[in-house]
């Protein structure tokens, strides 16, 4: 039977977070609460919100994999390089036409068993060199990123017009509401993470492992099984993601998935799944990619030269302020302020889980 005595406010936190972000923002920006807000929103946080997915199986097991967004990078680039050869649709995709549903599925699906076969080789060393999978996933993302140069040679390479439809195509719903197919993809891959964990016994061990590995082994879990499945599906979705994202750019380049590790990260800790394993779950994670995303698209709408424009002040203050280096290059500022904002909700929400235990 469900304790309503065991609830503490720590448990509300990412909600309370979201909340405050929600409100902030739309006393802030004008028509921030609009159904087109809505939408970019669904748009922006689709790649992170797969990204995100594989990456919680991890930190429920108590293991942490750097090298999210260099497979994310390589997997996106080795599809575009795979898609501008002779027998696929040839240099910058000029044959797109031509290339069948077959090849298309080749081209996309062997960047992700390349993805698979990294996870499982990361988790495999992890688990056979007992060394922490900090130090093993730090290497294979320096693999990642140079396998990606050598295969790209810094050039710029098309991809599939299937992954442009899926990063960029939306139905219109009602309105100004319009459902990306890519927030379809990441709410299906979400669903599926969430069934997994809650209920089946691969899920129940790997918060087993997470919570103590040792007890876990004694009970008869194969903890070093859970350790490698983790990484092996959390290097998938990070392959997954990152092709989606290439198609939401229109092409593959060296410069994308940069941020998508501490980003995911980011989304992962500010749901309130524990660094330690053993606590959290996918429904955090969503509510903490909203949050994140929330954030970024706020702070990305946000005038300030007509917010201060419509503040009560004398002219002169007015005119000193618009003229104010903080104001006219904002933009700059706006990675320090998400840091500050995003630093505040992770400490508040520390102390309040703090406080619950």
């Amino acid at each position: 039977m469900f304790d309503r005595s065991r609830l503490h406010l720590g448990d509300f936190a990412p909600l309370i977070t979201l909340g405050v972000l929600v409100l902030l923002f739309a006393l802030i920006v004008d028509d921030f609460l609009s159904l087109g807000t809505l939408s970019l929103i669904l748009k922006q946080c689709a790649v992170l919100a797969i990204a995100s997915a594989g990456l919680t199986f991890v930190l429920l097991c108590a293991e942490i994999d750097l090298s999210v967004g260099m497979v994310a990078l390589l997997s996106a680039c080795l599809c575009g390089v795979l898609w501008e050869q002779s027998w696929a649709a040839g240099p910058k995709g000029a044959d797109a036409n031509n290339a069948g549903a077959a090849i298309t599925a080749l081209v996309v699906g062997a960047p992700l068993l390349m993805a698979l076969a990294i996870g499982w080789l990361s988790g495999k060393l992890t688990v056979s060199s007992g060394l922490p999978s900090f130090i093993i996933t730090l290497a294979m993302m320096n693999i990642a990123l140079g396998l990606a140069r050598f295969l790209t040679r810094s050039e710029k390479f098309a991809v599939p017009p299937a992954l442009t439809g899926l990063g960029n195509d939306t139905w219109k719903l009602l309105g100004d509401l319009r459902l990306p197919k890519s927030a379809v993809l990441a709410a299906a891959v979400v669903l599926l993470a969430h069934l997994v964990l809650q209920h089946t016994r691969f899920g129940r061990y790997i918060y087993m492992t997470g919570g103590n590995r040792e007890a876990a082994r004694l009970a008869g879990v194969r903890t070093d099984r859970i350790v490698v499945a983790c990484l092996s599906l959390c290097a998938v979705t990070a392959g997954l993601a990152g092709m989606v994202n290439a198609g939401r750019l229109n092409s593959v380049s060296l410069d994308q998935n940069a941020e998508l590790l501490l980003d995911a990260v980011a989304c992962v800790v500010l749901g309130g799944t524990s660094l330690f394993g053993g606590e959290g779950g996918i429904g955090r994670t969503v509510i903490g990619v909203l949050t994140f995303t929330t954030l970024k698209v706020g702070l990305n709408l946000t005038n300030v030269e007509r917010l201060i424009k419509s503040w009560p002040l004398p002219p002169s203050w007015r005119e000193s302020w618009l003229k104010a280096s903080w104001v006219t290059q904002f933009d700059l500022l706006r990675p320090f302020l998400l840091g500050i904002v995003l630093l505040l909700a992770l400490v508040i929400h520390g102390r309040l889980v703090k406080r619950r235990d």
